[in-house]
């Protein structure tokens, strides 16, 4: 039952993978074409409501809107207005703009705007308003379509969507929402008058509630065809598959369990396995080299014992040798005088962040030290106290850079790679470090030799480096910029 259950389970595993791997393909095929049709027609009927928006926005007089808009503001009109909702009566309202004589050119801007509506197959809603810093979170209806009663002129209402975030100043690009209206494509075209000035924006909305539903129905018909057309693809490999892969690998499974090996024991007595597989691929060559092996292991059965031995020998051998070595290479990797790492250890450190950037995976920052006038403690002190000038600045870097591996990689040259909390502080760090070094170099009672001074440059890796030099070069470049700072400042010595 257990050997069943695990030839079995070769083919449910290589079943689902095809399963899964075809069924995304197919549907991943389905649901792209629907988002690049969907986004198709978006952009057709967002063109289609924004150029509505424009063409209406440029057949109406901007000098009655302002007129209007200004008219409307006025808290005498306003009291009026809600006067005339109460009452619910247009007179109220038509009387008062006949008042300020502005009737006329409201009448002509009306009949334009219900005409546009009547004429266009497409236009759902047509209207104008006025958003200004002043209203907050409002937007002020100062013309809308004949269904609406002339009162709503002067209407404050909360901000459309439309309006959130965006730069109002001029035209606001089409967006598609689904509210208390539907469907709709909505787009702000505005007007300006002579002077520049922004009067009020001509809104347009599309409907696309069936649009809408057409997609839906699409999006289910693309599936369901999906699946239709994935079942029978699906049939056809999984009969295809059994006959060419798992099938043969479950008569290579069976086989293999035969084998037990045994000294002095031909290969049939040990079960070698012995099949007619002759199918020219990867599985061809899974069968020969198990029976390879299987025979390597009889014919080298009797020899086993031997060449343990000579094996435990050779593997002490190679063990005393790999302590030695491995003594030798951490001396080779440490700096004999400052006890970090050595050049060698910086190479080698070097070529591993190098994988890294390639992989994708290095985040890292190069801080690039150079001692100042250890020349000069040599030439006066000797270099016994240059080695003491050279451990101290040393010890200054590490201090500071605690959780990154610091490197000697010249006489008086030091490189620390900023890592872990070292590289998230890193511009902290580099501050500190150089504040180290002033004091030290600024304190007249310390001997000469333990007055510490150095050049820092820093540079962090970024996304389009493609090697760790690039990253140690521009550490160089800074650090001789503070290099050439510190000779303006001090002369070439201090």
């Amino acid at each position: 039952m257990n050997e069943i259950k695990r030839r079995s389970g070769i083919g449910i595993k290589l079943y689902f993978f095809i399963i899964v791997t075809i069924l995304a393909a197919v549907l991943g095929t389905a649901l792209i074409s629907y988002y690049a049709s969907a986004d198709q027609i978006d952009r057709f009927y967002k063109t289609a409501t924004l150029s509505n928006a424009k063409i209406f926005a440029s057949m109406i007089d901007a000098d009655f809107f302002s007129e209007l808009r200004e008219t409307v503001e006025s808290d005498e009109y306003q009291a009026l207005r809600d006067t005339a909702e109460e009452e619910d009566s247009e007179d109220i309202i038509r009387g008062y703009l006949q008042e300020k004589g502005l009737w006329e050119g409201y009448s002509t801007a009306s009949g334009l705007l219900n005409k546009y509506l009547q004429n266009s197959d497409v236009v759902k809603y047509l209207y104008v308003v006025v958003n200004d810093e002043a209203y907050e979170d409002c937007d002020m209806l100062i013309m809308d379509d004949a269904n609406n009663p002339i009162y709503v002129t002067g209407t404050f209402e909360e901000n459309e969507s439309e309006f959130s975030g965006v730069d109002i100043s001029g035209i606001i690009e089409p967006t598609i929402s689904n509210g208390d209206w539907g469907w709709l494509c909505s787009a702000y075209a505005p007007v300006f008058s002579e002077d520049g000035r922004l009067i009020c924006h001509v809104g347009c909305d599309v409907s696309m509630d069936t649009v809408m539903e057409e997609r839906r129905q699409f999006l289910i018909t693309a599936i369901l065809g999906a699946l239709g057309f994935t079942v029978f693809v699906l049939l056809i490999a999984v009969l295809l598959v059994n006959r060419a892969v798992v099938k043969p690998l479950n008569s290579i499974t069976t086989e293999m369990k035969k084998f037990r090996p045994a000294e002095n024991a031909s290969y049939d007595e040990a079960g070698v396995i012995s099949l007619d597989i002759r199918s020219g691929d990867e599985i061809q060559d899974i069968y020969e080299g198990i029976r390879k092996m299987q025979t390597d292991i009889i014919d080298y059965l009797n020899d086993v014992s031997a060449l343990q031995r000579d094996n435990e020998q050779a593997q002490n051998d190679i063990r005393a040798k790999d302590e030695q070595i491995g003594a030798i290479s951490k001396e080779a990797y440490k700096d004999a005088l400052t006890g970090v790492g050595s050049k060698a250890a910086y190479n080698k450190a070097v070529s591993e962040l190098n994988e890294k950037i390639a992989a994708g995976e290095a985040e890292f920052a190069v801080v690039m030290v150079d001692l100042n006038d250890l020349k000069k403690v040599n030439d006066d002190h000797g270099h016994k106290a240059g080695d003491t000038y050279i451990k101290g600045s040393c010890h200054l870097i590490c201090d500071i850079f605690k959780h990154s591996p610091v490197f000697r990689i010249g006489g008086d040259e030091f490189v620390a790679i900023l890592r872990d909390t070292d590289y998230n502080e890193r511009m902290d760090k580099v501050g500190k470090l150089r504040a180290a070094f002033d004091i030290t170099c600024k304190d007249n009672s310390r001997k000469p030799w333990e007055r510490y001074s150095a050049a820092v440059g820093i540079a962090e890796n970024a996304s389009d480096d493609n090697s760790y030099d690039l990253v140690f070069k521009r550490a160089d470049k800074a650090m001789y910029e503070a290099k050439k700072e510190f000779k303006d400042k001090n002369g070439s010595y201090r």
